[in-house]
C-alpha cells in the first residue's frame, strides 16, 4: 500500500496562495494528487492533535496531498507559518485511477444530483460536532453557497476509532457508498490508514499511539448544498447516529475546495 503525505499548511504573511503554488510548481518533481484551498472547520477535534491543529487559532490555508512521503522542499519553508502532516497508506487501486476520477468529479458533464429537499423539512441541531446540520452551519452554507455557486467541495476527514468499533464505522461507509451519500453525489475518493503524523519540527507520532489518528478520508460533494442537504436528511442521520457517531473516539472535518486554485500561479510560472 503506497504511503502518501497529507499536508495542512498555514502560510506566512505576506505570502499568498498564488505565490506559494507558483513556488510549489517550480519543483517539477512534485506532482500533487490534490491541491485545495481550506475553507472552514466543519467538526473540530476534541482530544487528538488539538494543540497542533487548533493552537493560537491557526488558520489553515492549503491542503496538499502528495503521492509520497518526501518532505516539502526547504525553499518553501520561509513561506510556511505552520504545518501539520499525516502519512497514510492509500490503496493502489484508489491512487491509480484518482486523477481521472477527480477530474470527472470536479468537472462533471452530466447534470448534478437534485437536492432532496431535506433543508426545508428538518429542525436544525444545536451543534454540528456529530455531523448534524446546526443553525450556524446552515447560515454559513447559505453565505458560502451564494459566493461559491454550485462548485464542488472536498471534505478532509481525520478519524480515530474506539477499540473494536471500526467494523461499525465500515457499516456507515457501506451505507454512504450505497445510498445516503452517493444519491447526493457524495464520493469517498481517497481513504487511507494513518502511519504517523508530524507537526512542524516536532517528533513523529506513530499511528499506533492511543492519542493518534487511525484513518484519513477525502470525500467529494457536488456542492456545499448537497453536503448540507445530506446532513439535514432523516435517512442520513439514522445511519450516522447508529454507526458513525458511536464508533468514533475523535474526528475532525475541514471543508476544502479544489476549484478556483487548480491553475492558480500558472501564469506567473510561465514568466
Amino acid at each position: 500500500m503506497p504511503a502518501c503525505a497529507v499536508h495542512l499548511i498555514s502560510l506566512s504573511s505576506p505570502c499568498t496562495l498564488a505565490q506559494f503554488i507558483t513556488a510549489l510548481k517550480s519543483h517539477k518533481d512534485i506532482k500533487p494528487l490534490t491541491i485545495a484551498r481550506v475553507v472552514r472547520w466543519i467538526i473540530l477535534p476534541s482530544s487528538i492533535s488539538t494543540s497542533e491543529l487548533l493552537a493560537q487559532n491557526i488558520h489553515w490555508d492549503l491542503l496538499l496531498i502528495l503521492p509520497d512521503t518526501n518532505p516539502l522542499p526547504f525553499s518553501l519553508g520561509s513561506k510556511i507559518a505552520h504545518q501539520f502532516t499525516l502519512q497514510a497508506g492509500i490503496p493502489s487501486r484508489l491512487l491509480s485511477s484518482f486523477a481521472e476520477k477527480n477530474e470527472r468529479l470536479l468537472h462533471p458533464t452530466a447534470p448534478l444530483p437534485e437536492l432532496i429537499g431535506s433543508l426545508n423539512k428538518r429542525l436544525f441541531s444545536s451543534s454540528s460536532q456529530d455531523l448534524s446540520l446546526s443553525s450556524s452551519l446552515h447560515k454559513w452554507v447559505a453565505t458560502f453557497g451564494q459566493a461559491e455557486g454550485s462548485g464542488a467541495v472536498s471534505m478532509l476527514n481525520f478519524l480515530a476509532f474506539k477499540p473494536g468499533k471500526k467494523e461499525e464505522y465500515l457499516k456507515y461507509g457501506a451505507e454512504f457508498a450505497k445510498s445516503i451519500g452517493s444519491k447526493r453525489g457524495g464520493d469517498a475518493k481517497l481513504v487511507g490508514t494513518v502511519i504517523r503524523e508530524r507537526s512542524g519540527g516536532n517528533e513523529d507520532r506513530e499511528s499506533k499511539s492511543e492519542d493518534a489518528w487511525d484513518e484519513m478520508a477525502l470525500a467529494h460533494y457536488p456542492s456545499i448544498h448537497h453536503f448540507a442537504d445530506m446532513l439535514a436528511s432523516e435517512d442520513y442521520q439514522a445511519v450516522n447516529q447508529k454507526f458513525r457517531v458511536p464508533s468514533l473516539k475523535d474526528t475532525c472535518i475541514l471543508c476544502t475546495t479544489e476549484l478556483g486554485i487548480e491553475n492558480l500561479g500558472e501564469e506567473k510560472a510561465k514568466l
